[in-house]
Parts: structure tokens; C-alpha cells; sequence
């Protein structure tokens, strides 16, 4: 408690010492940038008594703009909408058409495709029937390899013969060495296929 009256003596002795010298700095302060604050105050004031009319004017323009077309911008609003729900309902009635359209020209040529190439068609034309005959294929092709293998080195030797005599080449000659190069082309193109695992891609 008697340190407590101690600090309060101390701070009572040092407002009584410097307080004159606080209060005299603050009234020297006042008195050297009071003008000039007072200056700028009147120079904001000034200004928006010279500019707060013209800005008042151009907002009632504005208002009286926004009025006088309000109503027309509105009617051409209401004149799109129309416009755009009339020609959406006209677009979806023509696709609908074409699609039908392609629907009925879809089942007609596959119609016309099958009525064509009955002949080949395998009753039942079932789904196990075409796996059957997919493996039918596939096998049938696996067992002519030998043959297809003795007619190839058949036709290299011919080849090979050609190309011994070339002075005596014909046209027929060519052609057939022609087709040589594409069966051999073929035959690769089938290697590929099968070493992906018959996929057309790996």
C-alpha cells in the first residue's frame, strides 16, 4: 500500500513538472498546422460545391434516360425471347424429322443390303452361328498355310527366274511380280495381325 502511495506521489510530482512544457508543445502545434488543415478543409469543400451539381445533373439524365428507354429495351427483350422460343421449337421439329428420316433410310438400305446378299447368309443368323463361323474361318485359313507356303517359294523362284532374265520382261512378267510384292506386303500386314493377338491394334 505505501509503495502504491509512492508511484501516485511520483507520477502527481511529474505531471506537475512537465505538464506545462506537454500543454505548451501541443497549443504550438495547434497553432502552426491549424491553418493549414483549415485550408485543405476549405478546399474540399470547394470543390464539392463546384463539381456536386454537375455530377447531380448527370444523374438525373441518367435517371431520365433509363426511363424514357427502359420500356423499349424491355419490348425488344420480350420480342427476342419470342423470336428464340419460336425458331427452338422449329429446330427440334427438324431434328426430329431428320432423325426419322435417317432412321427410315438406315432400316431401308439395310433392307435393300441384305435382300442383295441373301445368298450368303447362313440360317440360323444367330450369335453362336457367327462364332462358329468365325472359327470356321479362322481355322480354314490356319490350314491352307502350307499350301500357301509352297505356292510363295513357288513364286520367289519365279521371281528369281525374272529377275535372272530382266532383257526378256513383259508386261505379264511385271504384273505378276507386281502381285508378288503385294501378297508379300499382305502376308506381312497378317503377321502383324496375329502377333498382336488378332487385334487391329497392340
Amino acid at each position: 500500500m505505501a509503495q502504491l502511495q509512492s508511484k501516485a506521489a511520483e507520477a502527481t510530482r511529474f505531471a506537475a513538472k512537465h505538464g506545462g512544457a506537454l500543454q505548451s508543445e501541443a497549443a504550438s502545434f495547434a497553432a502552426k498546422h491549424g491553418a493549414t488543415l483549415q485550408s485543405k478543409a476549405s478546399e474540399a469543400a470547394s470543390i464539392a460545391a463546384k463539381h456536386g451539381a454537375t455530377l447531380q445533373s448527370k444523374a438525373s439524365e441518367a435517371a431520365s434516360f433509363a426511363a424514357k428507354h427502359g420500356g423499349a429495351l424491355q419490348s425488344k427483350a420480350s420480342e427476342a425471347a419470342s423470336f428464340a422460343a419460336k425458331q427452338g421449337s422449329a429446330m427440334q421439329s427438324k431434328a426430329a424429322e431428320a432423325a426419322s428420316s435417317a432412321a427410315k433410310q438406315g432400316r431401308e438400305y439395310h433392307r435393300t443390303l441384305m435382300e442383295r446378299n441373301k445368298q450368303y447368309v447362313v440360317d440360323p443368323p444367330t450369335v453362336e452361328k457367327c462364332q462358329e463361323l468365325s472359327k470356321q474361318l479362322f481355322y480354314t485359313r490356319l490350314a491352307s498355310i502350307p499350301g500357301r507356303y509352297e505356292a510363295f517359294w513357288k513364286e520367289v523362284d519365279a521371281v528369281k527366274l525374272l529377275l535372272k532374265n530382266r532383257k526378256d520382261l513383259k508386261a505379264e512378267h511385271a504384273g505378276v511380280a507386281a502381285l508378288f510384292g503385294i501378297e508379300l506386303y499382305a502376308w506381312l500386314r497378317a503377321g502383324e495381325f496375329i502377333g498382336r493377338g488378332f487385334t487391329l491394334t497392340g
